[in-house]
């Protein structure tokens, strides 16, 4: 309450009366003037009118205080029952501080960014954004319902969001345990064939069990090495690049009893296989209109180191020239077949015919080096259909068809079979599309019988062009006609030779991408995109594995033939495991070290150094079996001691006005009776 003016007029006027008046009455007292004394008063009262003196009273109105409760919602909530430890505390949260009329509680939900790749759990950058409406001074708290697992903690000497008591309501339970690998280092290029080092580590969170921990490793879903790695100490390991393109190495752990999760026990690494120098041996037998479309189709990547001999004068071949006149090299048979036949990728008999150049006993250890893993091209001619045929050599046992005897000499248009229009060798060759195909014809075929693996291409009456085959651990490739050079001269508009060419070799040296029976996976962001291959029928839904361990059955939509594929967003990020019948395969959606995934246990001791500071409190929401949530205990004024037991909220002194009263004291009948009470009495006293 307090008292304020409004005048009828200027302060100077006033201020001039107020002058004048006190000048007559101090007049009229010295002279001892009669009823000077009450002259005074009413000029008092006359001017006090005139300046129009006002009561003023405010109208105020309480303001509540504010309490956010940051409740976390992140991955690592998901597990463990954590999840309904949050909706159970946070409704009993609610149901306490709605208790207290004069507490305002503001729920804020914290989960994890759909569009990051790099997830974590930033509690106070949200507690900040909750609050930035709302003046210090009416806060009168902060309570974080977390599992502790907090990645934007400030550091505990800086200026805090609030100034008031922090409490942390921590879920999960007392003395949690977990056990997880990580890939410390790791090249993310290697050599085909070379030996490449990496790290790992494994971690024990919550405590040590001081055992020794069996890790598992995978190279391409094939186990390759068991290591044994001592929890919290850098484990080396070295391998070795088995194949170009993406590699996916898988690094696993046993799950541990009593352990939170075993989500976190498996890491994933992709290494991406580079061939260095690919060695090719192409051996030409007879010379032939098509001898260099092979020669020329190698000699065009950069990346190969061809060795191409031509057989143009066989031993048999007696023409009386001295041998030190003969300009031709000694085919270096021993050397080739023997010693570094193992060093080749792709051995190449470009219309090859025995001719005693080759012992019977090489074409064994050709056969052998197939079956070990190496790759071979078989690239028929006429002669693949006589006498001398290499099929009629130890050979044969890897060769996927033999030859009838018979060669069709008919214009034909090589055409692709139905599983051709499935295989990724064959699939999807320019002009394959039309009938007739939009390329130009061969000539000729070599017969053979029923052939063994995959048929892709098509001769003149369906008979086998193209024969893809699997021997062992190694392949095999028949091309059963000598006419491929025709569509490299562009003969009747030529043909995809090179598509075909290429993707030949690189099948045979066993690039993922032509794999035929093949389930891939990759993340582009947070959307998860997963192809499978096949030369058979419809694969059938997928399963999705998620970080959480929770699992889903999702449809795949055929793309193309023997190509199918689905995509999916995932809300989750981490490690996923995607499976089709007896294919599987890993991704990791997200940044592999997101912050999200290096601890997976609950914790106190991330929020005690702040509800330290703060006069807060932080306790578990669960003793192990039931929930137990701590009183609130509201106070006003500053918080100067912790309690131990209690959540201390401050309240707020704060107010808003709603309003002022006024009331005039020398306005209407009062200020005219007070007036007219001066003037009477003067005229009283001076009427005597």
């Amino acid at each position: 309450m307090s008292i304020e003016f409004a005048p009828f007029l200027p302060w100077p006027i006033l201020a001039a009366l107020a002058i004048a008046a006190a000048l007559l009455s101090t007049l009229s007292l010295r002279r001892g003037i009669r009823g000077a004394g009450l002259r005074t008063v009413a000029l008092a009262a006359l001017l006090m009118a005139l300046a129009n003196p006002l009561l003023m009273q405010e109208d105020r109105e309480q303001l509540s205080t504010v309490v956010p409760i940051v409740v976390d919602r992140s991955q690592s909530q998901a597990m463990a029952g954590r999840q309904e430890q949050t909706d159970s505390a946070l409704a009993g949260l609610q149901d306490r501080f709605a208790r207290f009329p004069r507490i305002e509680t503001r729920i804020v939900e914290v989960s994890d960014d759909p569009d990051t790749e790099t997830p974590s759990t930033r509690l106070f950058s949200a507690l900040a954004s909750a609050t930035s409406d709302v003046p210090p001074g009416r806060i009168g708290g902060a309570v974080f319902l977390t599992d502790g697992q907090i990645h934007d903690l400030p550091g505990v000497n800086q200026e805090l969001t609030i100034d008031a008591p922090m409490h942390g309501l921590i879920t999960g339970q007392p003395e949690e345990f977990d056990r997880r690998v990580q890939v410390v280092r790791a090249p993310r290029f290697g050599i085909v064939g070379e030996e490449q080092q990496m790290t790992l580590r494994v971690f024990d969170d919550g405590r040590s069990t001081g055992e020794v921990a069996d890790v598992t490793v995978r190279m391409n879903g094939e186990e390759i090495a068991t290591l044994q790695a001592a929890p919290g100490a850098d484990t080396p390991f070295s391998f070795t690049v088995p194949r170009g393109g993406g590699n996916v190495m898988e690094f696993s752990v046993a799950e541990v009893p009593g352990e939170v999760t075993a989500v976190n026990n498996r890491a994933v690494h992709v290494i991406d296989g580079i061939r260095q120098n690919l060695r090719v041996l192409l051996v030409s037998g007879e010379p032939h209109a098509g001898e260099r479309a092979w020669r020329n189709l190698l000699k065009s990547d950069a990346s190969v180191d061809l060795v191409h001999f031509t057989i143009l004068r066989p031993p048999e071949k007696q023409d009386g020239t001295p041998i030190n006149e003969l300009s031709l090299i000694a085919f270096p048979t021993r050397e080739l077949f023997v010693e570094k036949i193992e060093d080749f990728d792709l051995i190449i008999f470009d219309r090859y015919t025995h001719r005693n150049v080759l012992p019977i006993l090489y074409y064994d250890y050709i056969a052998q080096y197939v079956q070990n893993g190496g790759a071979l091209l078989i690239a028929a001619g006429p002669e693949h259909a006589g006498d001398n045929s290499i099929a009629a050599t130890p050979l044969s046992q890897i060769l996927p068809a033999e030859p009838t005897g018979d060669v069709h000499n008919a214009g034909f248009y090589p055409r692709l079979s139905e599983d051709g229009q499935k295989h990724p060798v064959t699939r999807g060759l320019d002009g394959a599309g039309q009938e007739p195909p939009a390329w130009g014809r061969w000539f000729r075929s070599i017969d053979v019988a029923a052939p063994q693996g995959e048929t892709v291409m098509l001769a003149d009456q369906g008979r086998p062009l193209l024969v893809l085959n699997r021997e062992a651990e190694g392949r095999v490739a028949m091309l059963l006609s000598d006419h491929g050079w025709l569509w490299a001269r562009g003969f009747e508009g030529g043909g995809p030779h090179v598509s075909l060419y290429r993707r030949i070799a690189h099948w045979l040296m066993k690039e993922p991408d032509l794999e035929e029976e093949a389930l891939t996976a990759r993340a582009v962001g947070r959307t998860l995109e997963a192809t499978r291959q096949t030369i058979g029928d419809d694969p059938g839904p997928a399963t999705i594995t998620y970080p959480s361990g929770r699992s889903e059955t999702v449809p795949l939509v055929e793309a193309g033939p023997g190509l199918y594929r689905f995509e999916r967003r995932m809300e989750e990020t981490g490690l996923f495991e995607v499976t089709n019948g007896e294919f599987s395969t890993l991704v990791h959606v997200g940044t592999v070290d997101a912050p999200e995934f290096k601890a997976m246990i609950s914790t106190e001791e991330t929020l005690a150094p702040y509800a330290e500071k703060t006069k807060g409190l932080v306790t578990r929401v669960s003793d192990g079996q039931n929930l137990s949530l701590p009183d609130i205990l509201p106070v006003r004024g500053e918080v100067r001691v912790q309690d131990r037991n209690r959540m201390v909220i401050r309240l707020t002194d704060e107010t808003v006005l709603r309003g002022i009263n006024t009331i005039p004291l020398f306005a209407g009948f009062g200020g005219l009776s007070i007036l007219l009470f001066a003037v009477a009495a003067m005229w009283w006293r001076e009427g005597r």
